[in-house]
């Protein structure tokens, strides 16, 4: 089997430069016998910068570079000659790559427009040469600075794709044919499951020269979550889509239980997804006749807006661009960047949760807000107290 162009994540080890050393050097020659210091400064070591680069959409090109190494500082000379400094690296990847500390798990930046750079690892300083020491009361100074330590880390570049809509469906929901009808991307169409291996993005046109960016995942199964089919590999790339288009065949059992599963996925994979907009499209409709497609409109979800389309006739293809425009640009749909584990609101979460259990226990929850705030009086230093048994 072939080996996938797609790669979207890689795990690379980064050392930024050491710096140069600083001269300890005593000028001396014959025409000049009390010449004194003339130790030259140390070089500065090259630095380590992440660069967004829109002509990359994959990790691909950094698959087999597992490490960067920048330059060290040159040392400094006599005459008061200066180090060279060590030459920076940048490192291109896609725009919405996004970086972590490999051993602490940590966020460490989010790369999401095209040049932005990011200082990744800082070079080292280099050393002071003896000539910068000289004084009235030091004039022949017999030390240097060494120059300043490299830095190393080793991250992990994860990349989220960047779009507008994001297609949300079970294997051969039919999304590989709604991007295929609507923009000028092929990916691959067929009838077996699992089809679509990797993200492929296509450009919808919309009146009036305007478009929007669809990203087609592969389909997710029930037990996503935990890892089943292609499991989280790629639920990551929905994490960056503004709106979310679900996707359910109608020729299916019970559209509205197959809908909460996906949502229910991707409630286990991170409930801030359930916060953006939603737009179900009902899908393979050339197969239904208008009376059945009414009966069943009685049984779908009442939360989320419902276009009946069929991509193979075009049926309901305007009204779903539509729906889709109106919800991109509505003032309460806002691009969410999820880029770390640690945010107010799953700080806000954990408190409200916290604060229910101990109701549940019978405990008084005393709730302030920040006018309250403004009345209570903080303690810097606590004393000692003696506690007494009831």
């Amino acid at each position: 089997m072939a080996e996938s162009n797609f790669v979207d994540y890689v795990k690379i080890h980064c050392r930024s430069g050491k710096g140069g050393k600083g001269s300890m050097h005593l000028r001396h020659v014959k025409y000049n016998p009390n010449g004194g210091p003339d130790g030259g400064d140390g070089g500065r070591g090259g630095n380590i910068y992440l660069r967004g680069n829109h002509n990359y959409w994959t990790l691909l090109h950094l698959k087999y570079q597992r490490h960067v190494f920048a330059e060290h500082g040159g040392n400094g000379g006599r005459d008061k000659c200066h180090g060279t400094d060590g030459k920076d690296i940048y490192i291109d990847v896609p725009c919405g790559t996004v970086v972590y500390n490999a051993e602490t798990g940590k966020f460490v930046c989010d790369v999401a427009e095209d040049g932005q750079v990011v200082l990744l690892l800082k070079g080292g300083r280099g050393g002071l040469g003896n000539f910068q020491f000289r004084s009235a009361t030091n004039q022949a100074p017999r030390y240097a600075q060494p120059g300043e330590p490299m830095q190393e880390m080793t991250v992990i570049l994860e990349l989220k794709l960047l779009a507008d809509v994001g297609l949300v469906g079970f294997p051969n929901a039919g999304k590989s044919t709604l991007v295929s009808s609507l923009s000028n991307a092929r990916p691959k169409i067929a009838n077996y499951p699992f089809t679509t291996m990797e993200p492929s993005l296509g450009i919808v046109g919309y009146r009036d020269n305007k478009s929007f960016v669809m990203a087609d995942i592969p389909g997710i199964i029930e037990g996503a979550s935990e890892g089943k089919g292609l499991g989280l590999r790629f639920l990551r790339h929905i994490e960056r889509n503004s709106l979310l288009l679900f996707m359910v065949p109608g020729d299916t059992d019970d559209i509205k239980r197959e809908y909460n599963i996906l949502l229910n996925e991707l409630r286990q994979f991170n409930p801030e997804l359930l916060d953006k907009h939603r737009v179900l499209a009902v899908t393979k409709c050339d197969l239904l006749d208008d009376e059945l497609i009414e009966m069943l409109r009685d049984t779908l979800p009442d939360d989320v807006q419902t276009v009946f389309i069929s991509s193979v006739t075009g049926k309901g293809l305007d009204e779903l661009k539509d729906v889709l425009w109106e919800e991109l640009n509505s003032e309460s749909n806002k691009l969410q960047s999820i880029t770390a584990e640690d945010t107010l609101v799953h700080r806000d979460k954990e408190m409200s949760r916290f604060a229910k259990e101990m109701e549940d226990e019978g405990e008084d929850i005393l709730i302030l807000d920040d006018e309250d705030m403004d009345d209570v009086e903080f303690v810097d230093e606590i004393e000692d107290f003696e506690y007494e048994d009831e």
